[in-house]
């Protein structure tokens, strides 16, 4: 049962309630004030409105839609109002949010894991053909994204999507969001555990349940037992990393408090290790810790970062035990060091079982619904009834016969998606950007495009991993700062001084068991127009400077200001 101030829960420490401001924790007796959000949400869980959409809504359509639902609740079930088109960006931050929205939908759909049958994937691409005018992008969180949604149209992709077992059950608010994971657990040659039955049983317990429907704020999950590190663990409310542990075998080393935007924080181990079994209690638990004990006082400390970071993992890992799991965990040892550079599994690779699973690159995470449609009957017609999306924006072909994978790579070059691509189109990410979304500044998907295809032209033989990631506005969604080069969306002044879009440059982010956030050059901001030329004289100075063995993230923490400028 859900701790609420109404309601607290068995594993909630009783204690005497007060009207103490405090930081807004239930757990402390901190009930009030409230926020604006906090208030919503005290007025009526999330997950109701589902059955005003479904029965008022959409028959009175969007000027029907009560304000609390429409820029809170309907979250829960991943509709956020996407941005009127003909805003710029210097109107981002100053505009009304009735005056920044559309009467169109983004809508999400949660894919955890990663893991799609054909069939849901010719759903989707169906869905958004015929719903969302033809979008559909891979978020780098596993999901897929549709924009253009109308309200009178949400009950019937509802419809189709659960039809086929998808949902967009709180892929967005203040709820457990996708859970990411391996996108070939269960699969790969080299796996240390498959994490899928873990994902599979924290979904069927807790998505969807008003235990956890009202947390502070979002809280993002990643399981994985692969030895890739393959899902940006570090930055992740709560990660579940495979391990082998020296006396009981493999499981998972357990991290929290993880995450990016304004105030970018790695995650930090807890020094435990959690069996498969026991992966959805102890996941629970930690969500418990967040729900009772996160800060609600103040929107932007209300993630659990905050939290682990005034505890330390010594008292979070105390609370997690004696309050919510009842027991010790047994301590356990670190993640090895990935061997291999990229992490996204492009390419051809062998199964365990000897078939191939093969990964390709779309541009920036761009598809769209006929793209998607035509991916599903590739992978069938090659003898495939599963693929995979990745937190790389790229996707998976699973279970290729050896006679069957060059023809099927040929199939996919064809629709542009690019299975041995240029480290430019490998690496480059791009969040939604201005086009659709409320808080961007800038435009993304086209600039990151536009941007490979220019990095192509004019460095062909480039061929060191890199990553370039480009976010529309400071909250980082496209993890600007652990990019080799990440760039964040603002105005900036041109040489004219005329204001214009443009980005701040972070250089030398990178994740890892040594993971660092890139650092700011004094004063270095390009425009877009200018990016392609900034990007490529920084990548020729680090090809003449590197040493051998060098990655770019390395040289750039070495490098001079002038070498970066």
């Amino acid at each position: 049962m859900a701790a609420t101030p109404d309601r607290p829960s068995a594993a909630t420490p009783r204690r005497k309630v007060g009207r103490h401001r405090g930081e807004g924790q239930w757990a402390a007796g901190h009930f009030t004030p409230l926020n604006a959000n906090e208030q919503v949400k005290k007025d009526d869980d999330g997950l109701n409105v589902r059955t005003r959409i479904e029965t008022i809504y959409a028959h009175r359509g969007f000027d029907a839609i009560d304000g609390a639902d429409l820029r809170g609740r309907m979250r829960w079930w991943g509709l956020y109002t996407q941005r009127k088109p003909g805003i710029d960006g210097g109107k981002t931050a100053v505009l009304e949010p009735e005056e920044l929205d559309d009467e169109y939908f983004m809508m999400r759909v949660r894919v955890d894991g990663g893991r799609l049958t054909t069939e849901q994937l010719r759903v989707i691409g169906e869905v958004s053909q015929e719903f969302a005018r033809g979008t559909a992008d891979i978020t780098d969180r596993q999901n897929i994204q549709y924009h253009w949604i109308r309200i009178e149209d949400v009950p019937e992709i509802w419809r189709r999507l659960e039809a086929v077992g998808l949902s967009t059950t709180e892929a967005c608010g203040d709820t457990p969001r996708v859970i990411i994971g391996s996108p070939v657990a269960g699969i790969a040659e080299d796996e240390i555990i498959d994490g899928s039955q873990a994902i599979e049983e924290i979904h069927r317990r807790y998505i969807g349940s008003k235990e956890f429907s009202n947390l502070p704020r979002k809280f993002k999950t990643a399981v994985s037992g692969s030895p890739l590190l393959d899902v940006v663990h570090e930055i992740n409310d709560v990660s579940f990393v495979g391990v082998r542990h020296p006396e009981h075998g493999p499981g998972f080393d357990l991290w929290v408090g993880g995450g990016l935007s304004t105030n970018p924080k790695i995650g930090v181990r807890l020094g435990a290790w959690v069996p498969l079994d026991e992966v959805p209690e102890v996941w629970a638990g930690v969500v418990g810790i967040f729900r009772d004990y996160g800060y609600r006082r103040l929107r932007n400390r209300a993630r659990l970062k905050y939290l682990v970071t005034d505890w330390g993992p010594e008292k979070f890992r105390q609370v997690l035990e004696t309050e919510y799991l009842m027991r010790k965990l047994a301590d356990g040892p670190a993640p090895e060091q990935p061997v291999q550079l990229w992490r996204d599994h492009i390419g051809v690779h062998r199964q365990q079982d000897g078939r191939y699973y093969v990964g390709f690159a779309p541009r920036v995470g761009r598809v769209d619904g006929a793209t998607l449609t035509k991916i599903a009957e590739l992978a069938e017609a090659h003898g495939s009834g599963r693929v995979r999306t990745t937190v790389e924006q790229k996707m998976i072909v699973l279970d290729v016969e050896q006679d069957q994978v060059e023809s099927l790579v040929s199939g996919l070059e064809a629709l542009d998606l690019r299975v041995k691509p240029s480290p430019f189109r490998r690496g480059t990410m791009a969040c939604t950007g201005i086009e659709f979304c409320k808080l961007a500044i800038v435009e993304t998907k086209e600039r990151g495009s536009a941007l490979i295809d220019e990095l192509e032209r004019r460095l062909p033989d480039f061929d060191q991993p890199i990553s370039i990631n480009l976010n529309g506005c400071p909250n980082a969604c496209a993890r600007i700062q652990v990019a080799d080069i990440g760039l964040k969306g603002q105005l900036v002044t041109d040489r004219d001084g005329n204001q214009v879009e443009g980005f701040q440059v972070h250089l030398g982010g990178t994740l890892g068991l040594e993971p660092s956030f890139g650092r700011k050059v004094r004063g270095l901001k390009v425009t877009s127009a200018e990016l392609p030329d900034y990007v490529e004289r920084v990548l020729r100075r680090f090809q003449e400077e590197r040493e051998d063995g060098e990655r770019f993230a390395t040289w750039a923490a070495r490098a001079s200001e002038e070498a970066l400028s």
